[in-house]
């Protein structure tokens, strides 16, 4: 069997560390009204309409009319949602940047994000730029693991699900690769990665074994 000709990342879990809770322990004074809030009223199901294309103006708006007392906290999430932002997940940015120098595969990135708040990334974090192509589901306004966003993916870039590998920290994202024919990796960290992109074929063993 040839070694895959594409790689697919997924961003927030796998290479960005995202995570609201950098944001609200700045705001909230206890870890346990910070989970309460964020289980209770920006939930993650709210959260994920903006990646399917909700404007954040009118998620505050409506948020905000049901929870009028935490108005001032829901509106942080969008005007300082650059603080939910923890940084890169440096092993995962090292195994793409070994992908890129090797020129043996496409890289490409399908992410549930915010079309708003995508540009942030795209400034904070210039190894963005080494993807041929980024499918952004607030921009698509589909998300993941609906099947169609992937064959967006597929479609746009005319790739074949057969010779591609598939990355994401979501189990549900990494069956629907799955059931469309990819090569699909549940991301637990980096150096577990490594080790199934080695027997792949696609990047040394080990990271010494190079230098």
């Amino acid at each position: 069997m040839s070694a895959p000709s594409t790689v697919v990342f997924d961003l927030g879990g796998v290479l960005v560390d995202w995570d609201p809770r950098y944001l609200y322990r700045t705001l909230l004074p206890s870890e346990a009204e910070m989970e309460r809030f964020l289980t209770e009223v920006t939930t993650p199901e709210w959260n994920t309409a903006q990646d399917a294309g909700r404007s954040w103006a009118d998620a505050v708006a409506e948020l905000s009319e049901r929870h009028p007392e935490h108005a001032e906290l829901i509106a942080a999430y969008d005007t300082r949602w650059i603080e939910t932002l923890g940084g890169p997940i440096d092993g995962t940015v090292e195994l793409l940047s070994e992908l890129r120098d090797g020129g043996e595969v496409g890289l490409y990135a399908l992410t549930n994000w915010s079309a708003e708040k995508f540009p942030h990334a795209v400034e904070r974090f210039e190894w963005l730029s080494w993807f041929e192509g980024i499918v952004v589901s607030g921009t698509e306004r589909l998300v993941k693991p609906d099947p169609r966003l992937f064959q967006v993916l597929l479609d746009r870039y005319g790739l074949d699900a057969s010779s591609t590998v598939y990355i994401d920290d979501n189990p549900p994202n990494v069956d629907a690769a799955a059931a469309l024919g990819m090569t699909s990796l549940h991301f637990t960290g980096p150096d577990r990665l490594r080790d199934e992109l080695s027997q792949l074929g696609l990047v040394a063993s080990d990271r010494s074994s190079e230098e």
